[in-house]
């Protein structure tokens, strides 16, 4: 449609395009400045272009990334200025996903390990969509614009937003949502004190069905509580909890937990490290545990480093003491996951977490405040032209 084109000039060459592509670039991209209101960029009068004063032909290729999803490199483009207009433009991580290719567990090199720059260890890792991180340690504090304070327990993240579980003062309890290119606060899902939003331990953002799950598991809760959260009416569509079971002579406590879309499951991990399976299409399901190991008595030294999980499409990754395990799912189903990768560095020590982003996945070591950056290597998405 008319109003969808956009027209471009770039180092004098000109280019019509759609704002859907432009889009693809991501909110705090350049190239999503182009059509942001706020920004209020005017076109020129006579030809209704926006002039952009750069090399045309590395813009043909990154355009054609955001249109198709593929970078096509021509013979002779040289791959430094490449990203140094990747770069400008705000779109460098879009092409490092696609020259490495989607995240494969089973071919995973540990490209980085770099220590922590703060007071103290780290005791959590998160991960961004473009493939970045952040490591928290200790308490956070969330400011809202408004004097306001709110001590956040976990933290997810979507293009647009930043979501905490937030304990506040004067019984302020529940989720917050914050914009991340501002910093406003964009709404508060207000529950009491004692209840299981505002104290969540753990939050992920699900992009296909734009979904957060938010889970307050043991130790900051007696009970397990998972729930998803609908992000635009603010209402609970999905929960589970293990309030009924517990208690009994085969009790099983709920350390972590990871949805994957893709397999319409949620996925836990126990006290002995074994996993469990959760359907998302129906409320209260039963846990379906897969038994990888026998319960046996955990040592002091033991019970820090219990089992954390993440996930990549149909694949699941499952830390326990040093090591990452990798488990794939045929036929998109989680539960039949099999193992069939061991990711280990061996100077790195007992790991307190794991977070995947974009095309890497990070882990985070607990006494070194060290933690290594796993890529897969190669680039299958490439394709030259001649």
């Amino acid at each position: 449609m008319a109003h969808d084109r956009v027209h471009l000039n770039v180092g004098g060459k000109h280019f019509v395009t759609s704002r859907t592509t432009l889009a693809n670039a991501g909110r705090g991209s350049m190239l999503a400045a182009v059509i942001d209101e706020n920004w209020q960029l005017v076109p020129d009068a006579a030809s209704n272009e926006l002039f952009i004063d750069r090399n045309p032909a590395y813009f043909t290729v990154l355009l054609d990334l955001l249109r198709t999803g593929e970078l096509h490199v021509p013979p002779g483009m040289l791959e430094k200025p490449l990203y140094r207009e990747a770069e400008y433009y705000g779109i460098l991580d879009h092409v490092k996903a696609a020259r490495k290719g989607p995240l494969n567990g089973n071919r995973l090199d540990c490209v980085a390990s770099i220590s922590g720059r703060a007071t103290g260890d780290g005791t959590a890792i998160r991960a961004s969509p473009d493939g970045g991180c952040c490591v928290a340690h200790g308490s956070m504090v969330v400011h809202d614009g408004e004097s306001k304070n709110f001590t956040a327990g976990a933290l997810a993240s979507s293009d647009k937003h930043v979501y905490a579980s937030c304990r506040g003062r004067s019984y302020e309890y529940g989720v917050g949502t914050w914009d991340q290119i501002t910093g406003q606060q964009a709404s508060f899902l207000y529950e009491g004190p004692g209840r299981p939003l505002g104290d969540a331990c753990k939050m992920q953002w699900l992009p296909r069905t734009n979904l957060l799950l938010v889970a307050n598991l043991f130790p900051s809760s007696d009970h397990s509580f998972i729930t998803l959260l609908d992000s635009r009416t603010k209402g609970k569509v999905w929960s589970w909890t293990d309030a009924a079971l517990r208690g009994t002579a085969d009790e099983k406590i709920v350390m972590d937990t990871v949805a994957m879309e893709e397999c319409s499951t949620v996925c836990v991990v126990n006290q002995f490290d074994n996993l469990g399976f959760i359907d998302m299409r129906a409320n209260n399901q039963c846990v379906r545990w897969s038994y990888r190991y026998q319960p046996s008595k955990i040592s002091e030294a033991e019970e820090r480093f219990y089992s954390k999980l993440a996930c990549s499409g149909s694949q699941l990754f499952s830390s326990k003491n040093d090591s990452v395990y990798v488990f794939c799912s045929p036929d998109w189903d989680a539960a039949k996951g099999v193992q069939t990768a061991r990711l280990r560095r061996k100077e790195g020590g007992a790991i307190s977490d794991i977070s995947v982003g974009g095309d890497r996945l990070f882990v985070l070591h607990n006494e070194e405040d060290v933690f290594d950056v796993w890529e897969t290597p190669g680039s299958s998405q490439i394709v030259d032209i001649y």
